[in-house]
């Protein structure tokens, strides 16, 4: 518990901690935190003599290009909320994280072909109206919203199809191995363009140059470090639970959005916010019933 806790209230926290990089800019910020994060990786698995783990993985095609494949939307959504604090719009990636789970339902549909039972279906269509009634409010979709929860979603299904008996470390040193080439190009090619702040005495940063070029080390740690406790609190506690957890982090960036950097809040957003909540009570009440009816026969397994 203290881990599932640890992990999302570190997520929750963070729009307080990309800030101070801002100087970087959302793509070098964003290459250092898969650079950082694939180095942690390594030596936490060096240290622990895991490393034969990283070879079985990489000795299955299918499993290296399932996680090369994951890897690709994890990216998209760091760099989409990354730009979304960068941008002063925590709000709108508090909303993603909110609705993450009415996209999951949606790609179980569409994806996996289940069938959802009535409760689920009103929950959906009552974040949706949500959704609809902060577009009709503001002029324009919350794209950051929807790439933030779809980008998470599939990365879910993908992570789902790719197989549950992936260690959650070396999966993840995998994942972003797969995405160090662009990164450590997109970084050495800022260096030599002179347009780089990392290790850079001239850089216009929030911090100054040491504690700036430590604080894009740490974007590898404060990335690493929650996934890794969501792994152990993934594996020791029941889905339910989990399930529950995970609105630590939306509601902390929710809260820090309105109170602490002031993000407006006008009735159209309270409202579509309002739905929303609606929707993933229902859902929750939805899935509660579902598990205490007594279990039927078992479907027969899709061809």
């Amino acid at each position: 518990m203290a881990a599932g806790v640890g992990a999302y209230a570190m997520w929750g926290v963070l729009p307080l901690y990309f800030p101070l990089m801002a100087g970087a800019g959302v793509w070098e910020i964003g290459a250092h935190r898969v650079l950082w994060s694939m180095v942690l990786c390594a030596l936490l698995l060096a240290v622990t003599r895991r490393m034969r783990q990283v070879r079985v993985l990489l000795r299955s095609r299918k499993v290296v290009a399932g996680l090369a494949l994951a890897s690709t939307f994890l990216a998209a959504n760091w760099v989409t909320f990354l730009y979304a604090v960068l941008t002063d719009r925590v709000v709108d990636a508090s909303l993603g994280y909110f609705i993450n789970p009415i996209i999951t339902v949606l790609l179980a549909v569409v994806v996996l072909r289940e069938r959802l039972r009535p409760g689920q279906w009103v929950a959906i269509g009552t974040a949706a109206v949500g959704v609809v009634v902060i577009t009709t409010g503001y002029g324009t979709l919350p794209w950051i919203s929807v790439v933030l929860a779809g980008s998470f979603g599939i990365y879910g299904l993908a992570k789902n199809r790719t197989g549950r008996t992936v260690p959650a470390l070396p999966g993840l040193l995998v994942e972003t191995a797969a995405l160090t080439p662009v990164a450590l190009t997109y970084v050495i090619v800022l260096a030599i363009q002179g347009a780089g702040t990392f290790l850079s005495a001239t850089a216009h940063t929030a911090l100054g140059p040491p504690w700036h070029s430590l604080a894009l080390i740490g974007s590898g740690v404060t990335t690493a470090v929650p996934l890794m406790c969501f792994a152990v609190a993934t594996g020791k506690l029941p889905l339910s639970t989990v399930g529950l957890l995970q609105f630590i982090a939306p509601i902390m960036q929710f809260t820090i959005g309105v109170t602490i950097l002031g993000e407006s809040m006008p009735p159209a957003r309270w409202a579509g916010f309002v739905l929303v909540w609606v929707g993933l009570v229902l859902l929750g009440v939805d899935g509660q019933r579902a598990r205490r009816r007594p279990a039927g026969p078992v479907p027969p397994a899709p061809q």
